[in-house]
């Protein structure tokens, strides 16, 4: 397609999408409103809508007041209804499509569905947006005269009772409208591939040839597939390989401990990073300035979002509020009701705002990951700003960690047990432990109180992965590649005593 036609078409649309984009930054709570409004309507003749009174339900309050948080467990018995075929359960059309969540704590899968006003609405739309934002950004971009590499998921689809179910990627990829198939690499055979390792090669192999100009997929992933191009193509970096790239979309994990990393194979100082926020429940903010990592919520894709500040969640003391209550700096719990049958819906994440004019978030890390045995409340995203600045001072690179309590015992206090994985390890590794410690205590003054004079916590004991652990015990648990991710932190010592043990 001639360079004219194409940058004339993507300007019509960005035009067209910016000034719909505009007026939920104009008016946010109203097309919230407006939006939870149209939900409770169209789901009023679902079985959820007749159990909880949807057709009389007019206000927000009233629509707090009669229908409870639920989480995925509160549901299943419904979605297993739904995955069978039944209909009009908790949505009123036919949800042909489950994604199969990749779990990073619970061995057990849950299937969450996707109805079609969700993959259009919601996920489709989103996709289009992330153009719509990079392009109003940056009017002289070429992305279009190339393809998009794109690292998804690496399960197949697979069909049950007429019904089908898969990771989210492989059902957003076998959905595919034809401009996004016609601008992606690699081709759908070989992104839907069931081997990972089998995948990644055959990946490197069909991309290295095309006019690559952006990157998407989990930072981790992404990474390994980027480097095995490099020894592939026996490249100094990544622009010897494909030239006109010019802006990775990032998501599903911090992108902090990976970003030096990054650096080395892309070498440029306007090379663009941009960052996502999708998971199987939805899409829910997109980057929208060049130069900020701050997320921009967005509020007309069929979600409606409700929040509980993280000090009151799972006590009696919870509370929930709306986004017009939402302040700046508080970690908040993420609950969903979706144009996908989700009704209060705790998807598991947390979020600071960093703006309410307009609504702007960090993701801050999960519910279930993080250490709080003896009330330090240690988040991921402490854990990786304490890394990002010990990596920095000492030149090192971490590929993967994890950590957990030490449980107190007798008259022995407690502490915080970590392993961490390295590309490039510290020449000092005390020195590195040492830091780590230190930086934790800035990033978190409940830490530092419970560190101050060892009152509560012993300093951490920190162990030295060996290659490749966090890669095997992955593949041990059948969870290689795509949208699977490394608990970092828990308040059990499950995973890291499964992986001390590998490491032995």
């Amino acid at each position: 397609m001639p360079i004219p036609i194409v940058n004339s078409i993507a300007s019509w649309f960005l035009k067209k999408r910016i000034h719909q984009i505009e007026l939920f930054l104009k008016y946010p709570i109203d097309v919230q409103e407006e939006l939870l409004k149209n939900l409770i309507q169209n789901a009023k003749n679902t079985e959820i809508g007749k159990q909880y009174g949807f057709e009389s339900i007019k206000t927000h309050k009233e629509f707090r007041e009669r229908v409870p948080i639920t989480t995925y467990e509160d549901n299943e018995a419904l979605y297993q209804r739904a995955r069978k075929g039944e209909g009009n359960i908790f949505w009123p059309t036919p949800i042909k499509w489950f994604a199969k969540s990749s779990g990073t704590t619970n061995s057990r899968s849950k299937f969450i569905p996707v109805s079609n006003e969700s993959l259009e609405y919601c996920h489709y739309a989103a996709a289009k947006d992330v153009l719509c934002l990079y392009l109003n950004n940056n009017p002289n971009s070429l992305l279009f005269l190339g393809k998009s590499l794109r690292l998804g998921g690496s399960k197949e689809l697979y069909e049950d009772n007429g019904t089908i179910h898969g990771d989210l990627s492989a059902i957003l990829i076998d959905n595919m409208p034809f401009w996004a198939e016609y601008s992606s690499t690699p081709s759908n055979e070989i992104s839907l591939m069931a081997d990972w390792e089998t995948k990644m090669q055959a990946v490197v192999n069909e991309t290295i040839t095309e006019n690559v100009t952006s990157l998407a997929g989990v930072p981790s992933w992404v990474l390994v597939l980027l480097n095995n191009v490099i020894d592939t193509t026996q490249k100094q970096n990544l622009f010897e390989v494909w030239p006109n790239l010019e802006v990775y979309f990032h998501g599903g994990v911090n992108f902090d401990p990976y970003i030096e990393q990054y650096k080395k194979l892309l070498p440029k100082d306007d090379f663009k990073y941009y960052e996502i926020y999708n998971a199987s429940e939805g899409f829910f903010a997109i980057q929208d300035r060049n130069e900020s990592n701050e997320l921009l919520l967005m509020l007309d894709y069929g979600i409606f979002y409700e929040f509980i500040p993280m000090k009151t969640y799972d006590t009696n003391e919870e509370i929930v509020i709306s986004l017009s209550e939402v302040e700046i700096g508080i970690n908040y719990a993420i609950i969903i009701t979706t144009n996908a049958g989700l009704w209060r819906y705790k998807i598991g994440d947390t979020v600071r705002f960093t703006s309410v004019n307009p609504f702007r978030i960090k993701i801050s890390g999960r519910t279930k990951h993080h250490i709080n045995v003896f009330g330090e409340e240690l988040i991921i995203e402490n854990a990786e700003r304490a890394l990002g600045k010990v990596s920095k001072i000492t030149n090192s690179e971490i590929v993967d960690y994890t950590a957990a309590p030490i449980f107190m015992e007798g008259k022995e206090k407690g502490s915080h047990e970590w392993i961490i994985e390295f590309k490039t390890p510290p020449e000092d590794f005390d020195n590195f432990s040492q830091l780590l410690d230190k930086f934790l205590q800035e990033v978190n003054s409940d830490y530092e109180a419970k560190r101050n004079n060892n009152t509560t916590l012993n300093f951490p004991t920190i162990h030295y992965a060996r290659e490749n652990l966090f890669h095997d015990w992955l593949k041990q648990k059948n969870k290689l590649g795509g949208q699977h991710k490394v608990p970092r932190l828990s308040n059990t010592r499950e995973y890291l005593e499964e992986l001390k043990e590998l490491n032995k």
